[in-house]
């Protein structure tokens, strides 16, 4: 496990949670995945068990519950995070469920304070009727700041990896997002979204057209890709956004308000008009959320109550769950912006 490359470590595995031995396995490969990133006995321990609870707990109460398990880094440190998402029955009330000895089918309700003892963070939003979603992180040693940004992607099924991909960075003062859906499925797919991740981590600090011109050129040699860099700028009011193909971006305001962002016809790599920058108005405490055609412009936030004050992780996973598709690829990236 130790010798995988770095990139494959964070992006993860997909866990199907139906059956105790699916479970046990989840809980397995949580274990190496900290063993691989040198992580101490005692929190290799603690993750043991938030893995076995939280992938215990959809095997007990949910329906259709499945759990990513991947890397997550800071400049300092690396951990383990497990997205944990079902279409179970929902709670209705959060807190209580969190507390020991409640349950909602009969058994010990002791999984999640488990999970919140055990945690260096975790985050969850339920909704009666649609599921629960998850979000939890182990670290080494310490605390780091919340992701500002977050995303996930799941390959087609019966495919073994997504062609689908994003990337987040800090550069001289500008906080850039880039979500990229490689033509097709597969590994050709991948490896032209791979090229525009390494390409957008080399970008110098450019407003976003110029980073998507210097991805087009980069990706001259893959299939192509449809792609777009999004540059919050909260002091500015802000969100600079330039797109080619056909990825969709969306601000949602606290007020419940919603804004289309454009990207222009095209394909990076192969074919494009000329790239156009623009320029949408961002108020204090947005969500910006971007997607692939992997997943359905249907969603509507005002179906989850309080879900954009969590965080991007947990976004990102709910509109995985309720509007991705399963005859393509899927990513969604989430930013939230307080």
């Amino acid at each position: 496990m130790a010798s995988v490359p770095e990139g494959l470590l964070d992006e993860g595995v997909w866990f199907r949670v139906e059956e105790s031995g699916t479970a046990s396995a989840v809980r397995r490969a949580a274990e190496r995945l900290a063993a691989a990133l040198d992580m101490p006995e005692n929190r290799v321990a603690d993750l043991a068990i938030v893995a076995a609870e939280a992938a215990g707990n959809l095997v007990k109460h949910a329906d259709q519950g499945t759990v990513l398990v991947r890397t997550v880094r800071t400049a300092e440190q690396a951990g383990v995070e497990l997205i944990v998402i079902d279409s179970g029955p929902g709670m209705a009330d959060v807190q209580r469920a969190i507390g020991d000895g409640h349950s909602t089918a009969g058994t010990l309700g002791i999984g999640l304070g488990a999970i919140s003892r055990q945690a260096s963070r975790w985050d969850l939003h339920s909704v009666p009727g649609r599921g629960t979603v998850l979000a939890v992180q182990v670290w080494p040693d310490g605390l780091p700041e919340p992701n500002w940004a977050a995303g996930l992607t799941r390959p087609l099924t019966g495919e073994t990896v997504s062609g689908d991909g994003y990337a987040i960075r800090e550069v001289d003062g500008r906080r850039q997002l880039l979500l990229c859906d490689g033509l097709g499925h597969g590994g050709l797919a991948a490896a032209a979204t791979h090229e525009a991740v390494r390409a957008f981590r080399k970008a110098p600090a450019v407003p976003p057209a110029q980073v998507v011109e210097a991805l087009h050129r980069a990706l001259g040699h893959t299939r192509g890709a449809a792609l777009a860099v999004a540059e919050p700028d909260p002091s500015a009011g802000v969100i600079r956004y330039a797109g080619l193909g056909n990825i969709s971006g969306t601000v949602l305001a606290p007020d419940g308000g919603r804004r289309g962002m454009v990207s222009m016809p095209g394909i990076a790599g192969h074919q494009r008009r000329q790239v156009r920058e623009y320029d949408y108005p961002l108020a204090p405490g947005a969500v910006v959320l971007m997607h692939t055609d992997g997943v359905v412009d249907r969603w509507n936030a005002a179906d989850y109550p309080g879900l954009l004050t969590h965080a991007p992780e947990v976004i990102a996973a709910t509109v995985l769950r309720d509007a991705g598709v399963r005859r393509d690829d899927a990513g969604v990236l989430v930013a939230r912006l307080s």
